[in-house]
């Protein structure tokens, strides 16, 4: 590998920390709106396959820990895989330990992001010979990934009911753009359907507002003053680990390498399952606390991580949530990567390990560092000088933009559908995790079930 590469992979590293770590402190973003249509740019503007693999690699590692920091200073999740740390964060801000529990969040992404790489290449490489058969039942893998994830979450009956009729609409979408020639009969439109539920709350939310009965309603609050915890905690950067005790580094060690072996369900699903399952066995409350926000924050990463590396290097095609959405550009951004020819048949193995643990790598120290040293100074920035709606409409713009890329102006309208409705059943209690495996289940379902 020539010295040329190594550096544009450098830069492609340290870019993605630094756009990564501003966008993280931001609350309200998720994660899938903020990482995808960025990697998919970068991708159709021609940039090396293995500079994209290194700086999504960053990405996922820098958004995941900054997405944190809101929560633990200001009780406002950064993104969604953030969203269960909440009531625990907020415990522990209340007594004064906000600066604690971002260090315990910082190095719980350091055990979560090690457990993970390495578990995560070798279980690619034992799954890589089966690949051929995964593929023949991917499909299927879809549909039972839909229910058994509606089955795991609170609204059992209202996400299964689901299933079929969002099938429906996607399919049905997409069956109306090859009538009428909106796209080839070969084009399949995923990208920006993904994208449409991952901002279907929000679309709900904001055209919630043009009913002035409704709009009336609404509670009004005074000005929200946000207040800054100013403890502090020495020596952290140098013994990152004394941040936490013995016992939840290592039940965050063996959830995140449990979570390896799930890589083909949804990451906020399992947080909140092995989070909450070993915090609870804490009795004291702050204990408890300080358990669910280290174990959690190491998950975040390690599902995040497990279910890119798995799916790409073993099998090539989006074979989890993660592979599904915010990555969903390495397998398929057309014309520069299709699911036939994507960055799994690109690289060899050797070139995924290295890029993979290289980006892991320096961006972990650099975002520990952050973490823990300008946390603080940096939240306070974001609150101050970055107008949230000024992000949220930089992303709706952008996806607005990718739906016509996809599949002209009509589709557009077919993006805003499919948010109302995704956004509805969201807010109703169906969440993403099934949303989006109904998403790549509605072609079986739709070919194999509804029309037998």
């Amino acid at each position: 590998m020539d010295a040329s590469l190594i550096l544009q992979m450098t830069l492609a590293t340290i870019g993605a920390v630094v756009l990564y770590t501003f966008i993280g402190f931001v609350p309200g973003t998720d994660e899938t709106s903020v990482l995808m249509p960025v990697t998919l740019a970068i991708v159709l503007a021609g940039v090396q396959p293995i500079v994209v693999l290194t700086f999504f690699i960053a990405a996922i590692i820098t958004l995941n820990l900054m997405n944190a920091i809101p929560t633990a200073l200001v009780g406002l999740p950064g993104g969604v895989m953030s969203t269960p740390m909440i009531e625990h964060a907020l415990y522990l801000k209340d007594r004064g330990l906000a600066a604690t529990s971002i260090k315990k969040m910082a190095t719980g992404s350091i055990i979560g992001t090690a457990i993970a790489v390495p578990v995560s290449l070798l279980l690619a490489n034992v799954l890589a010979p089966f690949s051929e058969s995964v593929k023949e039942y991917a499909p299927l893998l879809f549909v039972f990934g839909a229910i058994f994830l509606a089955l795991i979450g609170k609204n059992k009956i209202l996400a299964l009911m689901s299933i079929i009729p969002l099938a429906l609409l996607f399919q049905g979408l997409r069956y109306l753009y090859w009538g009428i020639g909106a796209v080839p009969q070969d084009k399949s439109v995923t990208t920006s359907f993904f994208l449409g539920i991952t901002i279907g709350p929000l679309i709900v939310s904001l055209l919630g507002l043009l009913n002035k009965q409704a709009r009336d309603q609404l509670p009004r609050h005074e000005q929200k003053d946000i207040i800054l915890d100013t403890t502090e905690e020495k020596g952290a950067l140098r013994h990152p680990l004394r941040t936490i005790s013995k016992k939840e580094a290592a039940t965050s060690g063996i959830v995140s390498l449990l979570s390896n072996f799930l890589f083909f369900l949804s990451p906020v699903g399992l947080t909140i399952l092995f989070g909450e399952a070993v915090s609870n066995k804490e009795k004291d409350p702050e204990k408890k606390a300080s358990m669910a926000i280290t174990s959690m924050s190491a998950l975040s990463h390690a599902t995040y991580l497990s279910g890119i590396i798995i799916p790409l290097i073993a099998l090539g095609i989006p074979l989890s949530p993660v592979a599904v959405g915010p990555a969903n550009a390495l397998f398929n951004a057309p014309p520069v990567l299709t699911i036939d020819h994507n960055l799994h048949h690109i690289l060899s193995t050797n070139e995924f390990i290295f890029a993979i643990i290289f980006a892991a790598v320096i961006a972990s120290v650099i975002t520990y560092f952050i973490a823990v040293k300008y946390a603080r100074k940096m939240t306070a920035f974001v609150l101050k000088r970055i107008p949230h709606e000024a992000i949220l409409g930089l992303f709706i713009s952008f996806i607005l933009l990718l739906a016509y890329l996809d599949a002209g102006f009509i589709n557009i309208f077919g993006v805003l559908l499919v948010g109302i409705v995704c956004g509805t059943l969201n807010k109703m209690g169906v969440n993403y995790g099934v949303q989006f495996m109904i998403l790549y289940a509605a072609p079986w379902l739709a070919t194999h079930l509804l029309l037998n």
